[in-house]
């Protein structure tokens, strides 16, 4: 591929960078099923802590916000976080559990941690992703 090309599609370095650190933020796995709702999203939030608050995870969120003048990047991965929580509250709905709705979990587990994670990395543990889970279920 010539370097043409590549502009013509991307328009800049950054944006190529965006969209690759977009498919790098996709996930490869379903959520791990451990039989029971609370279970299932302590688990995906802890993890998902871990790889995002990581320097590549971290290098990936930059990447792919930098490079994403429409917000298309953006989007697109609040759409995997939505994915994966979908499937452990539809999965929880399945069992007969009473679930909150995704973006309810969305904006109070993952909108949290992706805020810590850019602008204040002190208290990025399994502990705080725990809380973060039982806040978003509490009252439900």
């Amino acid at each position: 591929m010539t370097p043409s090309t590549i502009y013509r599609r991307w328009g800049d370095l950054q944006e190529l960078l965006s969209d690759v650190a977009v498919e790098r933020l996709r996930p490869e796995t379903d959520p791990a099923d451990l039989g029971s709702l609370r279970a299932d999203l302590d688990t995906w939030a802890e993890q998902f802590l871990d790889e995002m608050s990581s320097p590549p995870g971290h290098a990936y969120i930059r990447d792919a916000l930098l490079g994403d003048p429409d917000g298309t990047n953006a989007r697109q991965c609040s759409a995997y976080a939505a994915e994966q929580i979908d499937a452990v509250l539809n999965r929880a709905v399945r069992r007969g559990e009473a679930v909150p709705d995704t973006e309810r979990v969305i904006d109070r587990v993952v909108a949290p941690m992706v805020y810590g994670i850019l602008f204040r990395p002190g208290r990025l543990d399994a502990e705080y992703a725990r809380e973060l889970v039982a806040n978003a279920l509490a009252r439900t």
